[in-house]
């Protein structure tokens, strides 16, 4: 069809650089990419980079990701919630057990849909995460 490669990025929108570069950059401790251009800060997470992206410099309106659009694996999902917790981060509900995964949902400074995951029950072909 289209020739499709890989994903090469999940954009983010936000409208304030400096308070999405602290909250992704130190909050979260996620690791900027320094191949990445100053005015479009990228995070490369494993396999997938996250981009913030300013909707007012390209003419569009600001819309957020849906609600958990983001899952950022952790080792363990409670752990890492205790931790943004005390960081002033604020959780919506409790952490859900899907009887495969745990999932903590949240949002960012511009109310963009993120959550803490960690699957724990093999995959259907037997293997575990």
């Amino acid at each position: 069809m289209i020739g499709a490669e890989r994903v090469d990025f999940v954009a983010i929108p936000v409208t304030d650089k400096d308070r999405a570069l602290q909250f992704y950059g130190e909050t979260l401790g996620l690791e900027r990419d320094p191949k990445s251009h100053s005015d479009w800060p990228e995070f490369a997470l494993g396999n997938v980079t996250v981009s913030l992206v300013f909707p007012d410099r390209i003419g569009r309106p600001m819309q957020n990701t849906p609600f958990g659009a983001i899952a950022i694996r952790v080792p363990d999902v409670e752990q890492a919630r205790a931790k943004l917790e005390a960081a002033g981060v604020a959780f919506e509900g409790d952490t859900f057990d899907t009887g495969v995964c745990h999932m903590a949902f949240f949002q960012d400074p511009d109310g963009n849909g993120l959550m803490l995951h960690r699957r724990y029950a093999p995959f259907a072909d037997g293997t575990t995460p």
